[in-house]
């Protein structure tokens, strides 16, 4: 059910999705957007729209700590250990008006993006 839901929203909104890896990429992607959109609101005082972007924020962590794969080794528990982290910057960022919080969640996507990129190009040269 959980899935089909998860085709049905991407499907309404015209995104092919390839394959697993650039999905994980996209919600990087996405968090990156997310995030950059609370800081601007927390900046300009914006309560109800600073509470969407971090939530949106948010289920894309908690999203991704439901497709972790605890059998593939210790890298799915760092993850699990990482997002959880991130999601409570982001709760802390909500509370306080903390855009500082909000760079640190940007900077550890960067680092986890470049990482992924890193990693998807040495597979396919494989």
């Amino acid at each position: 059910m959980r899935s089909n839901l998860a085709y049905t929203a991407y499907s309404q909104n015209n995104i092919s999705i390839e394959s697993s890896e650039k999905l994980i990429k996209m919600l990087y992607e996405g968090i990156l957007k997310f995030t950059s959109q609370a800081k601007r609101y927390i900046e300009t005082n914006n309560i109800e729209k600073r509470v969407y972007w971090i939530n949106r924020t948010t289920a894309i962590f908690s999203e991704l700590l439901n497709s972790l794969n605890y059998d593939g080794g210790d890298i799915a528990h760092y993850l699990s250990g990482l997002y959880t982290h991130q999601i409570k910057l982001l709760t802390e960022a909500n509370m306080h008006n903390d855009t500082k919080k909000l760079d640190e969640v940007i900077n550890v996507t960067k680092i986890l993006l470049s990482s992924w990129n890193e990693e998807t190009a040495y597979d396919l040269e494989r």
